[in-house]
């Protein structure tokens, strides 16, 4: 009957990872004292770690309400806003635990992760300062202002950044994953291999695959694809790595997430299924004119702007509009080949996250070939399509390796005709690029991916 002694093996549960365990004994300190605030936060906290965001949102809230003044609630709550992408909400929640806590580096690295969703980059970088000069030795924050750093393009500035929290401790894992996809990114492929090595979940060992393949050392590849693939794992990267090895080395491996891309590209017209004016168009001019959110630093793209952040944690309203849409159009995709023996299919998550933003570009303007290393599923919404100067003016390419192929055939590509009020779906194993144009007019889209939930590595580290 001792409420307190409950809670205490709450916690003790709590930091040995046995989150259900964790939930047992702090509903029992509850049971015994309703109005146990601490025990209500850290059930919100157990209930996110077994992926109950609601039930945690609700236990979070009602901790706040028996104490308005704790710290840990107000952060809590932003931890769980940000992860069910309600960022604008989770940046309050941040804002008032710094303003109970001020001197506390954890507020304020929280709320540097939710800019960068916001994408207001500038902002987070003063953020994750902050944070540091609170706690010089606080590893999370300088990991964080390192991946920072590489969306505003100062390259030298985020390797050091990462370099700098790895000194402070030698496992960070997300610290050493960051320097590993700089590396890949400066072509340092060498090196990249080296960082990845040190660390083991599905995207890091996708991405030491892809230096390997880089690299060319073809034996070293196969041992890893096979080591990985034994192991059962499965992602765009390896759907794309087994289908481009497939063409440069000559040798058919099975590809368990999708061994033919390019039969699973779909295009639909969203013209007649919404008010594609009032959602898209005015939702893209919204963002697009919205002071506050920048545009991330983008090698890939020639004439052109891409918007900062997630798109989809921007505007509220006009946003979640614009998520409801593409995840019909998701729903649709899945039942059209609910028929497909593809991995990607049958392995379909069962819950996913969107990610999204927006790219505008003038005459001229191109984004060269590459592939969302993270996605499931990719996709674009063709919101402004100039007129087309010849007959593949602007379109979209999608193909299996990295090569621009400007053949209007070719086995391994796919050219797509692409207009204002399109809507186009594709693996995410594939590759794309877009074909130049010529106009008076800007071309704007909207590029998304869905991703993993339980894969997907946050490169913004959020602590609760």
């Amino acid at each position: 009957g001792y409420a307190d002694a409950h809670y205490n093996l709450g916690n003790t549960f709590k930091e040995l990872g046995r989150p259900s365990d964790a939930e047992v004994s702090y509903r029992q300190a509850i049971a015994l004292n309703p109005v146990y605030s601490q025990a209500y936060s850290n059930l919100g906290f157990s209930l996110q770690e077994l992926g109950r965001s609601e039930e945690a949102l609700l236990n979070f809230r009602r901790a706040i309400e028996l104490t308005p003044d704790h710290f840990q609630s107000h952060s809590n709550l932003g931890v769980i806003l940000k992860k069910m992408g309600r960022s604008e909400e989770a940046e309050a929640s941040c804002r008032q635990a710094i303003a109970l806590a001020p001197g506390c580096a954890q507020g304020y690295n929280n709320l540097g992760s939710v800019l960068n969703d916001l994408g207001r980059l500038n902002e987070a970088e003063v953020s994750y300062r902050q944070a540091i000069a609170f706690k010089e030795d606080y590893a999370e924050a300088h990991s964080n202002l390192g991946a920072n750093m590489q969306d505003l393009g100062n390259f030298e500035d985020a390797e050091a950044s990462f370099r700098r929290a790895i000194l402070i401790d030698s496992g960070r894992v997300e610290a050493i994953y960051n320097l590993g996809i700089l590396l890949y990114e400066l072509r340092n492929f060498k090196e990249a291999a080296e960082q990845l090595r040190k660390i083991d979940f599905a995207i890091s060992n996708a991405y030491l695959l892809r230096c390997v393949y880089m690299l060319d050392q073809q034996s070293d590849f196969y041992n890893l694809l096979g080591r990985l693939v034994d192991q059962g794992e499965n992602n765009a990267v390896i759907g794309s790595l087994i289908s481009r090895s497939n063409i440069r080395y000559g040798l058919k491996k099975p590809n368990p997430f999708c061994s033919e891309p390019l039969k699973y590209v779909v295009k639909a017209n969203l013209l007649a299924q919404c008010d594609f004016k009032t959602v898209f168009v005015e939702g893209a001019a919204t963002i697009l004119s919205d002071d506050r959110v920048q545009h991330k630093n983008q090698g890939l793209l020639t004439n052109g702007i891409q918007t900062a952040g997630n798109v989809f944690t921007q505007v509220g309203e006009v946003t979640d509009i614009i998520q409801a849409i593409i995840r019909s159009e998701l729903e649709k995709y899945q039942v059209f080949y609910k028929d497909s023996k593809e991995g990607l299919i049958t392995s379909w998550p069962e819950t996913y996250r969107l990610e999204g933003w927006f790219v505008s570009m003038k005459s001229g303007g191109e984004l060269n070939s590459h592939m969302h290393e993270n996605g499931w599923i990719s996709g674009s919404v063709y919101i402004n399509v100039p007129p087309k100067s010849n007959n593949d003016s602007g379109n979209l390419v999608v193909q299996l390796d990295d090569t621009k192929n400007r053949l209007e055939s070719h086995e391994n590509m796919q050219s797509i005709d692409v207009v204002t009020g399109s809507l186009c779906l594709f693996p995410s194993s594939l590759h794309h690029y877009t074909i130049p144009f010529k106009g008076e007019e800007d071309r704007v889209v909207l590029a998304f991916m869905s991703y993993l939930m339980t894969s997907f590595l946050m490169l913004k580290y959020f602590n609760p």
